[in-house]
């Protein structure tokens, strides 16, 4: 499957990149992290190189009128690019966060994320994480269709953990019957190998956060952290609904500023700056690109799918049909690992398989 970007205008890409910059700069100019994943997801969107450290300014009006004739989802995305570059920000400048908020109402959005991130630059951590989770998951999870999540235990709230549910948890073992190289078969291995309880157990995940193990394999990341922010950047992307935007936004939250403690699935982790990591900008803009290509072929919420169904077919032919593109070389070339690739691996997770090699979990 190609992995080519659709063809871009190249003076229209240096002019987005010209206000993005603008609007995200601190006083002393565009960060070295800030220039390096904005330069690196104009590429992997676009095709078209551009030098965020060496841009013209470009208003909030001159911007406005580069995208008239774009439609307000593609407008969106462009302002969640700008909420991205100043999240990695810690702190966050009040003067930011402001100018970011007028390029967003001269684009004509009104966006949830645009207000998140002025939390953060008041020092309202504890306000913006509400809202983040109101507008980016509550609303999204009452709306969602929550059968193919096969589980008569759901928890009210998406981002908690659910009661135990044994006949979820027997339809997880049951996956260790299924053909070798099936997508069922690769996920309880995923979790067998790093001692992962099943989905249904007493402290297993829940059905909702098991639902992104299966794009663990399908898009085949590891389950660091690093990992973990490629998945969840590719599944937000990947989402129609803009509002995907929110597992990105919440996941460098907690992994990379630490303007989030608790998500309920995860608690953070800061003690190394992951987006900062050697490679990791290209890696994080290939999985954007990645989710880009499904949101537009196949057009459905990967954390909607029913992987069950699925589940006794090979991997290759789930990627298939979910439209799941290959990595790019960019992202290979910068050592994105693969699901069983042990630098995929926390240290946590290598000490479990190194002492549980060729035993039974």
């Amino acid at each position: 499957m190609s992995t080519a970007p659709h063809a871009h205008d190249s003076g229209e890409v240096h002019l987005v990149a010209r206000g993005i910059a603008t609007a995200v700069a601190p006083e002393d100019g565009l960060t070295d992290v800030q220039a390096a994943l904005l330069q690196a997801i104009a590429s992997a969107l676009t095709g078209v190189e551009v030098d965020y450290h060496n841009l013209e300014p470009l208003g909030p009006d001159a911007l406005a009128e580069v995208l008239a004739s774009r439609p307000e989802d593609y407008r969106q995305r462009i302002v969640h690019h700008m909420v991205l570059g100043e999240l990695v920000l810690r702190p966050l400048p009040p003067e930011v966060a402001l100018r970011v908020a007028k390029y967003a109402k001269a684009l004509g959005i009104d966006d949830q994320f645009v207000r998140v991130a002025r939390r953060y630059a008041q020092g309202a951590y504890g306000l913006a994480w509400l809202d983040l989770r109101r507008s980016g998951f509550t609303e999204h999870w009452e709306d969602a269709d929550l059968a193919p999540l096969k589980s008569a235990s759901i928890a009210a709230d998406p981002l908690e953990r659910a009661p135990a549910d044994p006949e979820l948890e027997a339809r997880w073992a049951h996956f260790r019957g299924l053909p070798e190289g099936t997508l069922g078969r690769l996920v309880v291995q995923m979790y067998d190998g790093r001692g992962f309880p099943l989905p249904g157990s007493p402290t297993g995940a829940s059905a909702f956060l098991a639902q992104h193990d299966f794009v663990h394999v399908l898009a085949d990341y590891g389950t660091n952290l690093k990992g973990e922010l490629e998945v969840f950047a590719l599944i937000g992307r990947a989402d129609p609904d803009p509002k995907g935007f929110a597992w990105l936004a919440t996941l460098v939250g907690l992994f990379e500023t630490g303007y989030i403690s608790d998500a309920g699935f995860f608690e953070r982790d800061v003690r190394e700056h992951n987006i900062q990591a050697p490679g990791m900008h290209h890696r994080l803009a290939d999985a954007i690109r990645r989710g880009k290509v499904v949101c537009e072929s196949y057009g459905i919420d990967l954390l909607t799918v029913d992987y069950h169904e699925l589940a006794d077919r090979p991997v290759a032919e789930v990627r298939a049909l979910l439209r799941i593109p290959e990595k790019s070389p960019e992202a290979v070339e910068a050592r994105s690992p693969g699901l069983f690739d042990r630098a995929g691996m926390s240290v946590i997770q290598q000490r479990y398989a190194d002492e549980h090699a060729g035993g039974t979990p």
